[in-house]
């Protein structure tokens, strides 16, 4: 009559399943929303910057020190700054990953990038932090 239809089990030994990581959709989801938020902070920059006030003859060293008296300023720049850094490291790890073919390779562009990222941010962090606007006069 109606026989039941079996499969024979396969032959090779079952894997483990592989521990999946969320980093890749968290990468993908911090690129769209820094995206976004850099569009807003680098278009406000060159607004105010460029176009307000009579443009970029106003800046100069005063100009530099008095925006960044403001925390506001200060916190405005630091944002950009961590975006932008991370947004293009980011960027660049994908890049790395498409088209570096030997691993060693892969791991030495990375390592790079990853030094090179640290330290613009905390020169850039330092500078941010740091800016005295009372340097003497030579």
């Amino acid at each position: 009559m109606a026989e039941a239809l079996t499969l024979d089990k396969p032959r090779s030994p079952r894997r483990p399943a592989a521990r999946r990581s969320n980093f890749e959709l968290y990468s993908w989801l911090f690129m769209r929303i820094s995206g976004l938020l850099l569009v807003v902070l680098v278009l406000g920059h060159l607004f105010i910057m460029n176009i307000l006030d009579g443009g970029v003859h106003r800046i100069n060293f005063a100009f530099v020190a008095g925006r960044w008296s403001s925390p506001f300023w200060q916190f405005w720049d630091l944002t950009m700054l961590w975006l932008a850094m991370i947004h293009g490291g980011n960027g660049l790890r994908t890049v790395i990953e498409d088209y570096a073919r030997k691993e060693s390779t892969r791991f030495w562009l990375k390592m790079v990038l990853y030094v090179a990222t640290v330290v613009i941010l905390l020169l850039g962090t330092l500078v941010i932090f740091t800016f005295d606007p009372n340097i003497p006069a030579d």
